[in-house]
């Protein structure tokens, strides 16, 4: 089934997953595979090479990025995942990231609701009818 990937700093790494988990469980009761994987990393270039290998995991279907200064190297490499197709969500934060990424949301366990929401068959929720918006 499809998989959502978190990456960023460990606390708001977890909260995302909080989220993420919560509502997977919920799809998943009902007979969908979705699984949530955590990255939980410091450093600029770790991040940033993190998220390029993104679009080299199977089934990576959306990547939420926690964290709260992230730009550079990383934003280049969120550019990168949104032209192979994989929606990016970001957290609030400082830094470009948030003006690269198809939807900001405050609420860390919110944007791992939403992330779940977005790749399950079931769910309403589309990322592209709201995307550029912040939550």
């Amino acid at each position: 089934g499809p998989r959502v990937i978190i990456i960023g700093g460990g606390a708001q790494v977890a909260q995302v997953a909080v989220g993420a988990v919560n509502e997977a469980d919920r799809h998943n009761i009902r007979g969908e595979r979705i699984s949530v994987d955590t990255i939980p990393l410091g450093g600029a270039q770790s991040l940033a090479r993190a998220v390029d290998a993104v679009t080299r995991l199977p089934r990576a279907s959306s990547l939420v990025l926690a964290g709260s200064l992230m730009g550079g190297s990383i934003t280049k490499a969120v550019d990168r995942v949104r032209e192979a197709g994989i929606p990016v969500i970001a957290l609030k934060m400082a830094g470009t990231v948030p003006q690269h990424a198809d939807l900001v949301v405050t609420d860390p366990v919110q944007a791992g609701v939403f992330a779940v929401m977005h790749i399950s068959s079931k769910a309403v929720f589309d990322i592209n009818r709201v995307r550029g918006r912040e939550f």
